[in-house]
């Protein structure tokens, strides 16, 4: 066996042993916290070391120290394996075709979402301009007016005269015939944790302007958002997101929660709300995001959209074991079209500029899909069900009317315990990047709200020893994953995205916000793989189930991770599954009833939206 192309700092190909299968399926038991009892405890924990060490071991943080195979096995503290590229060529971006750039979807399709075709034809043809279709939307997505509209809290922040500034010279070039790349006047958003220059990244937080920190604007714009500015695209704002990316619900107390308009009822999951909220509202076609644990591929799956989480350190270099930066979108040709411009390798910076361009698979290649049937089955019933109609499909052979893909048995070692170490990684990080932003070091709980003033307080009580052998499980699962990937070349981990359909919103949460680490490790089961080992993920929408409560079918996410480098075979699986969902899917794709019908909106002007007169949002 050998790895498909050659990497720098690869793992090496090694199965782990029969041992470190015994899957672990005991239940979390955290403590539950909202209201009043959530404030009192976040101030007990802030300074009580002996609360924090009692959560710490209540959570079970330190179990992986206690595995006896992990004695010799190799620390990996970062998952950074590089896909080489050999020469110029291999780092040439993969072409932006017809089969991108022309809407195919037929036009009467139910379940339609706008894609950038739409919107190229438009400015094309004149029937819109890039400065109608932001006048439109930014009345919709801007807080500091009079009466915010009901888009509104996907976003935080924007700028209106650079936004307008960027809309009337994206007309200008329309009208000159002479557009600078596939996504001019393109609208998109921004995640609020992405740097973006003359914005503080204000990461869901409340503003304390006695803070050094929200005081200092960015002075250079992350490289994936400035590639979309460089193409064209027209950023709106920057995007709401669960406080500083440290839970899975969306639930933001300071700044208020996103809408999940597949069904409002439910919580439109975190940390990356506010961007799948606004595509699944289709308020704009492509949102960047950032993923840790499920940041941008949680979000969309409970909102029925598309997140590709890329390889680690693919489109940027981050201070960080697990995040990435990475775009969502509607649909998958919009998705792609974004990935293809963010992911070029950026000359300035030593590690990404060593990255292959990741190339679509050949057409005649085998296809696989790995399945670990023990770990899908801690899906909900409704869920296992939605995913076994999916996995049907995909594995009917193409001249019966399937997708192609032969089916492998596979196993994954100490799933238990390396999603625990994976957990407790992300707090120490986000207990270090919180420090740092408080002008005191010793005095910063303050600037977070109670239900992360928990989880970070509780990351105090990692000690270095638990650091030590959560990289030694990242190592032994990165050497296994190896393994998969050389044996059955251009594998797919084929799950759910979430175990669960949604997670149901109370309104008392929105006051002080929701501590609950048990569904929060929950609907991280699946997701955490891909962060821990570094690999890119691709999530999208595979039907839908029955809610328990609201208006709305809730979405059920299906999510693939590829060997290092190979978002391009994502994106091929996720054409499988959108064909599946439209063409094959009973009742095929759905949008939510708030879903605005942006060209309508335009066409009679974004004041009816504005004022309540849902005349350009569907009745579906």
């Amino acid at each position: 066996m050998a790895p498909s192309q050659r990497f720098a700092n690869y793992p090496g190909a090694k199965e782990a042993p029969e041992e470190a299968f015994e899957y672990d399926k005991s239940a979390d038991h955290n403590p539950v916290l909202r209201g009043l009892p959530l404030a009192v405890v976040a101030n007990v924990i802030s300074h009580s070391a002996l609360v924090q060490r009692w959560f710490w071991n209540n959570a079970k943080l330190g179990s992986p120290k206690f595995i006896p195979g992990l004695r010799d096995a190799p620390r990996r503290f970062l998952p950074n394996v590089i896909p080489l590229a050999e020469g110029a060529e291999a780092q040439t971006m993969v072409p932006i075709g017809p089969d991108l750039t022309e809407q195919r979807t037929p036009a009467d399709l139910p379940g339609r979402f706008y894609t950038v075709a739409d919107y190229i034809n438009a400015y094309r043809s004149g029937e819109l301009t890039p400065l109608q279709v932001v006048e439109t939307l930014l009345p919709l997505v801007r807080r500091d007016v009079e009466a915010p509209s009901k888009y509104a809290n996907a976003w935080i922040q924007s700028k209106p005269e650079e936004v307008l500034a960027a809309a009337k010279a994206s007309t200008e070039r329309w009208a000159a015939g002479k557009p600078i790349g596939i996504l001019d006047g393109i609208p998109f958003g921004v995640k609020d944790d992405t740097p973006v220059k003359g914005y503080v990244s204000t990461m869901g937080m409340k503003v304390n302007p006695a803070e050094k920190y929200f005081n200092t604007p960015a002075t250079e714009t992350a490289w994936p958002a400035q590639k979309l500015i460089d193409a064209g695209a027209i950023m709106l704002g920057k995007m709401n997101q669960h406080e500083v990316g440290m839970d899975t619900s969306g639930c933001n107390p300071v700044t208020g929660t996103a809408t999940n308009w597949a069904n409002p009822a439910y919580y439109p999951g975190g940390s990356s709300s506010g961007g799948a909220s606004a595509l699944s509202g289709g308020v704009v076609p492509i949102t960047l995001g950032s993923d840790a644990g499920g940041s941008m591929r949680i979000p969309p799956a409970f909102c029925g959209v598309y997140g590709l989480k890329t390889s680690y350190n693919r489109t940027v270099t981050r201070n960080s074991s697990m995040a990435i930066f990475g775009p969502m979108a509607a649909t998958v040709s919009d998705l792609t079209i974004a990935y293809r411009i963010v992911a070029q390798p950026d000359p300035s910076d030593p590690t990404t500029s060593l990255f292959a361009t990741s190339k679509p698979p050949s057409p005649t290649a085998k296809k696989y899909l790995g399945v670990y049937r023990e770990w899908i089955e801690r899906s909900d019933p409704d869920v296992l069900e939605t995913f076994d109609k999916a996995l049907a499909y995909l594995s009917k052979p193409v001249s019966e009317g399937g997708a192609g893909y032969e089916i492998v048995d596979i196993k994954i070692p100490y799933m238990r315990q390396a999603q625990l170490a994976h957990g407790s990684t992300c707090l120490a990080e986000f207990l270090d990047e919180a420090r740092s932003r408080s002008n005191d070091p010793k005095n910063f709980l303050h600037l977070l709200n109670y239900p992360n003033r928990i989880f970070v307080s509780i990351a105090q009580q990692t000690p270095a020893e638990d650091y030590m052998k959560y990289a030694q499980l990242r190592g032994v699962i990165m050497q296994h994953l190896a393994y998969l990937f050389e044996t059955y070349p251009g594998l797919l981990i084929f799950t759910p995205t979430v175990p669960i359909a949604g997670w149901l919103r109370d309104p008392a949460d929105e006051a002080y916000g929701l501590n609950n680490a048990n569904i929060t490790l929950r609907n991280m089961t699946y997701a955490w793989l891909a962060n821990t080992s570094g690999c890119p993920a691709v999530t999208c929408p595979g039907g839908y189930v029955e809610p328990k409560a609201g208006e709305g079918k809730l979405p059920v996410g299906l999510m693939a991770v590829a060997e290092w480098g190979g978002e391009e075979t994502l994106l091929a699986f996720a054409r499988d599954t959108e064909t599946y969902l439209n063409e094959v899917y009973e009742g095929g794709r759905v949008k939510g009833k708030g879903w605005l019908d942006v060209f309508k909106a335009v066409k009679e002007g974004s004041g009816a939206v504005v004022k309540g007169d849902d005349t350009a949002v569907s009745s579906e």
